[in-house]
């Protein structure tokens, strides 16, 4: 990750060699509010009037924020905890059949149902996760991928529940309850907001944690996890908070995303659809910024639909895109960002 925005895992490995489980070393105070969030706000907000502009139309906007969400709490994962979890699908789903499944069956409430989704979703994460958090590399991975297939097809075949193949129908968008005052959402443009100040949370929030004393272990667990083991740091509980905290964070963009889409079905759990966000981790550079998934969850939506104005197989496109950025430049479209601005700097 990025000198600007993430820990040193070799600086606090190296403090906790000299002073035994003193803990990582202390590290420059983390921003409050990081200038590229004001920055990712502000272009957010002006999206529906910008998309249009380029051909594109403004529901996309509830959909790039969304993703944009979703990349950012896998990113804790992968990224800064070095855990590659290729089933995360199976949390984005199960967050949505909950918000549906709450809506329907409890009480139609925006925060309860949200809260259904991030609840379940996180129950279903800590089960996973009792699972594969003494397991790393290979290993992990296989075992996330099998208990995606499992939830998937779970969703496919429990028709009771989940409706089968043909999902959850007709969920509807309550008004926002603040209490004082009821904001409805029926419309694009009112979801939109909901959404993008749901996102601007959870980023601040994923900020504190990666540059929290938690966030610094899992640093030094991704850069040598037997050697943050012997300096007495309790890896499988650091692994195993972290898995839980992305699947809620997943769980909370599944609920959204049901709600955008007024239905929760099966296909966003599969396999390839679990690919898709580590494509857009790996493409915006997330293994080298904090900011590379937010990047790489736009990237993806947009060549998403202008490739797919004009062929039905952009994702052949876009994997051939894909495949360049992993060979040529293995630390994303954020380390592209990062030459051009050291490039650009002795003209300052």
């Amino acid at each position: 990750m990025s000198a600007a925005a993430d820990p040193a895992p070799s600086a606090a490995l190296d403090a906790g060699a000299g002073a035994g489980n003193a803990g990582p070393a202390r590290a420059a105070p983390a921003a409050r509010l990081p200038r590229p969030l004001v920055a990712l706000v502000l272009l957010l907000v002006a999206a529906p009037w910008w998309l249009p502009a380029v051909g594109l139309y403004p529901y996309l906007a509830v959909e790039v924020a969304i993703f944009m969400l979703y990349a950012q709490g896998y990113n804790l994962l992968l990224g800064h905890s070095g855990l590659p979890s290729f089933g995360h699908g199976a949390f984005f789903g199960v967050g949505a059949y909950a918000f549906g499944l709450a809506q329907k069956h409890v009480v139609e409430n925006l925060w309860v149902d949200l809260a259904a989704g991030v609840l379940v979703a996180a129950l279903a994460g800590a089960f996973v996760a009792a699972f594969v958090s003494h397991r790393r590399g290979i290993y992990y991975a296989l075992l996330t991928i099998a208990f995606g297939q499992v939830a998937w097809f779970v969703a496919i075949k429990w028709h009771s529940v989940t409706g089968g193949e043909d999902g959850l129908l007709n969920l509807r968008r309550p008004d926002v309850d603040l209490g004082f005052a009821r904001l409805p959402i029926a419309s694009n443009e009112g979801l939109f907001l909901l959404v993008l100040a749901l996102l601007a949370a959870v980023v601040l929030g994923c900020w504190r944690f990666v540059h929290s004393p938690l966030g610094r272990v899992l640093a030094c667990i991704r850069q040598n996890e037997t050697r943050a083991r012997f300096l007495g740091y309790r890896v499988w509980w650091c692994k195993f908070a972290v898995f839980v905290l992305s699947t809620a964070i997943a769980g909370l963009a599944g609920a959204l995303f049901a709600m955008a889409q007024q239905s929760a079905y099966p296909n966003v759990m599969s396999l390839h659809q679990s690919g898709f966000v580590v494509m857009m981790v790996l493409i915006g550079g997330g293994l080298a910024s904090f900011w590379g998934p937010l990047v790489g969850a736009a990237f993806f939506i947009l060549a998403r639909d202008l490739l797919g104005a004009y062929t039905e197989t952009w994702l052949l496109w876009y994997g051939l895109v894909f495949m360049a950025v992993v060979l040529w430049q293995p630390e994303g479209l954020a380390g592209i960002w990062r030459q051009l601005r050291a490039t650009a700097a002795p003209w300052r």
